[in-house]
């Protein structure tokens, strides 16, 4: 059964995504972060030894898109490895001091998109868009 383009909430939900995306690449810019290593700094700091594969859970990446980041901020200096004492194949790994100052930056650019944002819809609001983008997840991950 076709849906018309006008009914497609996925592209609805897609633009806002794509726009949330960029805005907040645009705020994130003058830290030196692209919204991927922001989200990475964000697990880690709620996180700290996380491993590789969990940093990719938590960031909804591959596990290969997650190691191409830590590679990155690790070379930067913001993430630190080191040796797990129970399984020698994971490296988990941690925010730097460096790492924490820069996360400390970039939150606050992305806080100020956030507060903008929020500031557009009402508490009422705001919870009614959250109850709906969980009801979309939960149809979307019962489709499959």
């Amino acid at each position: 059964m076709s849906v018309p383009p006008e009914e497609r909430l996925g592209f609805d939900i897609a633009q806002a995504h794509h726009v949330l995306m960029n805005a907040k690449a645009t705020a994130l810019r003058p830290t030196g972060l692209t919204v991927a290593q922001y989200s990475a700094l964000l697990a880690l700091s709620a996180n700290p030894g996380i491993s590789g594969a969990g940093l990719a859970r938590a960031c909804l990446v591959t596990p290969q898109a997650a190691a191409a980041v830590l590679k990155t901020l690790e070379a930067k200096g913001l993430v630190e490895r080191f040796a797990d004492a129970w399984n020698h194949n994971v490296r988990p790994a941690r925010l730097t001091p460096e790492g924490t100052a820069v996360l400390k930056r970039a939150d606050h650019a992305a806080g100020r998109l956030e507060r903008h944002l929020l500031d557009a819809f009402t508490p009422h609001d705001r919870d009614r868009l959250r109850d709906l983008l969980s009801r979309c997840r939960t149809v979307l991950d019962s489709a499959h």
